[in-house]
């Protein structure tokens, strides 16, 4: 029987976590747990094995990882193009897990915004550029019949602010590939949605027209105050965001986060420091060169000290640890 020290002990440590905000509470996106199993021929692949991820609202950030990470298993889950297996996962207040065919058609109209890598599926071959980004304006409702003119001017002022204003009346054949990825932003852009996702927005192009393809989410981000979500491999994109989450065999492994610094003499420069990310369950992933260089296979040894975590690779009693 508990005594009643123990007991209160108990109840205080209840009522703390009763009254603690839910996790990802203040968070645009939140994934808490997030697994999805696909199934062919009778076997199982877990492409999503427990990942947890928060993004702010108004961030710009890059999701990277190796291909079969679960990266783009993760964005297709997000846009509403995918439903996950179990876990949680939530956008600007959507359920992703709980939304009929009605919710997941509006949310994917008004709520998010898809960019793909491949130039030829963001924009309609017949449709001029205006004409693509007025499109979604027109499916959502927006205005009805007497708003023809706002949806015109809507989509004006944005291929005018991520610069392909000159395109205007041009067809996709008519446009160069980075062309064609700016007006695609503009036209994720037309009903003002809470977050863009884009998958490889910049994979088909060269580096000068892929930082221009960047330029314009940055615009997107800062001046419209769009949350934006990038999953890349260009390296020069990943290291152009403030965030960037490396996702590692379905799970969140680690993040880079970077931040302005000014020193005494006024100079300023971009410092960028990694972080291995741990889950709610308590979990993290050690960086791969660390495992191998000190042979970590099964299990490590830790120590706590009052103000870190001490991790051992595991070695036979008689060999002293380094």
């Amino acid at each position: 029987m508990p005594s009643p020290r123990s007991l209160a002990e108990l109840e205080r440590r209840v009522a703390e976590e009763r009254d603690r905000p839910a996790y990802g509470d203040d968070a645009l996106i939140s994934c808490d747990r997030l697994v999805r199993i696909f199934t062919a021929d009778g076997v199982e692949v877990q492409a999503l094995q427990g990942l947890d991820l928060l993004v702010t609202r108004g961030e710009l950030m890059a999701l990277v990882g190796a291909s079969g990470s679960g990266k783009s298993t993760l964005l297709n889950i997000l846009a509403g193009l995918d439903v996950p297996t179990a876990g949680a996962a939530r956008v600007d207040g959507y359920d992703l897990l709980a939304m009929d065919a009605k919710a997941r058609l509006s949310y994917r109209r008004e709520v998010v915004g898809f960019v793909w890598q491949q130039t030829a599926r963001n924009l309609l071959p017949y449709l001029t550029a205006a004409q693509n980004v007025v499109l979604p304006m027109q499916l959502a409702g927006r205005g009805g019949r007497r708003a023809r003119r706002a949806r015109a001017a809507r989509a004006g002022e944005l291929l005018t602010m991520l610069g392909v204003g000159h395109c205007h009346d041009r067809r996709p054949v008519q446009m160069s590939g980075g062309e064609q990825q700016r007006a695609a932003i503009a036209v994720a852009l037309a009903n003002n949605p809470s977050v863009i996702l884009a998958d490889e927005p910049t994979g088909e192009l060269d580096s000068a027209t892929a930082e221009q393809v960047f330029a314009a989410f940055r615009t997107a981000n800062e001046e419209l105050g769009t949350t934006v979500v990038v999953v890349t491999h260009d390296h020069a994109v990943a290291d152009a965001v403030r965030r960037t989450v490396a996702i590692r065999d379905g799970r969140t492994a680690s993040e880079v986060v970077r931040h302005t610094h000014v020193d005494e003499h006024g100079q300023e420069s971009s410092v960028a420091r990694e972080y291995a990310t741990v889950d709610r369950a308590g979990r993290l992933q050690l960086p791969r060169d660390y495992t191998e260089a000190l042979d970590i296979r099964a299990r490590v040894l830790l120590e706590l000290e009052p103000d870190h975590i001490q991790v051992w690779p595991d070695t036979p009693p008689e060999q002293p640890r380094p």
